[in-house]
């Protein structure tokens, strides 16, 4: 019976987990206006589900780091009600987050998740040095290099389309119409004029969607643009797939009776159906509220989080997704003179919260079961 109840709530994780990260790696994508939202959302699911399938042959280090053992005794870490608290504490957080709208760290909840009922397992005895050279320490630094490495690549970025001599166009929308009586307006204009057949919207800048002009290697700017962008954006979601399944995978190997692989796709599975109907408000903030940007700045920053998130699975470097992510649209934000500080304080406080809230959740429901 214990068993079952593992099994549910480390479900209802990855159902969590799917609906607060599965959008963060298309964020880009529905923010800059080159998908709309139903488009971002579909290929987010199908990249991240390739990355999670894909942890089974990749990524069997994290496995391991998530299975407690060091942080606290084997005998303990191996114990079916130390990973149903763990599982339901780390669940419950990251579904009160996404209700919120607020993008936080599955792996940050789950080591706060780990903390919380090892020390009411076993006290102070839970290994602190450990926690802090394989847990906190590449958590703390992720954001820290994300907004760094944002920052420079967009810079880089913006540089080199100067150089070549790609311009952007003009922020001015005009195209065929239905004939509409005078004073109709696109998402509420300044200034709207209207002819026969024709309308010309002047609108607010963030409504506008950039565009660029001139030729890269023969090929439209544009479409090489939104190209890289969605094989970016794919990437992203592709690492956060094989970056965070091996994690959750690990509450289910408590037993003999699941394999590996079928952990994999039953977590895999959860996390898709997560993210396709409870992805929405995460993805107005991570979309919308931390930074405007067009195109390219979308693509710079999704290129930083491809590739910490990528290296870090490859060599078991439990790095949050999201930190990263947030991090590089931030330093993205910086230097075009877009970030919103005020949102990005609120998100910071949000991952600052995260440990001890599934601290305390797992404990309690660890204390209950032994009650």
């Amino acid at each position: 019976m214990l068993l079952i109840f593992v099994v549910i709530a480390t479900l209802f994780l990855a159902y969590a987990n799917g609906a607060n990260d599965n959008f963060k790696g298309v964020a880009t994508l529905f923010g800059s206006r080159t998908a709309i939202y139903k488009t971002a959302i579909l290929w987010a699911t199908a990249t991240t589900l390739a990355g999670s399938l894909t942890s089974v042959f990749l990524a069997n280090s994290l496995v391991k780091s998530f299975s407690a053992k060091g942080l606290v005794p084997d005998v303990i870490a191996s114990a079916q009600d130390f990973h149903l608290a763990v599982a339901a504490g780390t669940g419950l957080t990251v579904i009160l987050a996404t209700r919120l709208g607020f993008p936080i760290s599955t792996t940050h909840s789950l080591t706060g998740a780990m903390i919380g009922t090892g020390l009411v397992a076993i006290g102070t005895q839970v290994n602190f040095v450990m926690l802090q050279k394989a847990f906190i320490l590449p958590l703390l630094l992720s954001p820290i290099i994300a907004i760094s490495l944002g920052a420079i690549l967009y810079a880089a970025f913006h540089f080199v389309r100067q150089e070549v001599g790609i311009e952007k166009e003009a922020c001015i929308c005009i195209g065929e119409v239905q004939p509409a009586l005078s004073g109709t307006s696109l998402s509420n204009p300044t200034l709207s004029i209207t002819m026969t057949g024709v309308e010309i919207a002047i609108d607010q800048p963030e409504v506008c969607a950039e565009r660029y002009m001139g030729r890269f290697w023969g090929i439209q700017s544009q479409k090489v643009i939104d190209a890289g962008h969605f094989l970016s954006a794919g990437a992203v979601s592709f690492a956060r797939g094989l970056n965070d399944t091996p994690k959750i995978v690990s509450l289910l190997l408590v037993s003999q009776a699941i394999s590996l692989q079928g952990a994999t796709v039953a977590i895999a599975i959860c996390m898709t159906i997560g993210g396709l109907f409870n992805a929405r408000r995460v993805a107005d903030t991570m979309s919308q509220k931390i930074s405007q940007m067009n195109p390219g700045q979308g693509l710079a920053a999704n290129v930083v989080t491809g590739l910490l998130v990528i290296a870090a699975s490859r060599y078991g470097l439990p790095v949050s997704t999201t930190h990263v992510s947030v991090g590089s649209i931030f330093g993205v934000g910086i230097i075009s003179k877009t970030a919103n500080p005020q949102v990005f304080l609120q998100i910071l406080l949000s991952w600052v919260l995260t440990l001890p809230i599934a601290a305390s959740m797992s404990a309690i429901v660890y204390g209950v079961l032994h009650h």
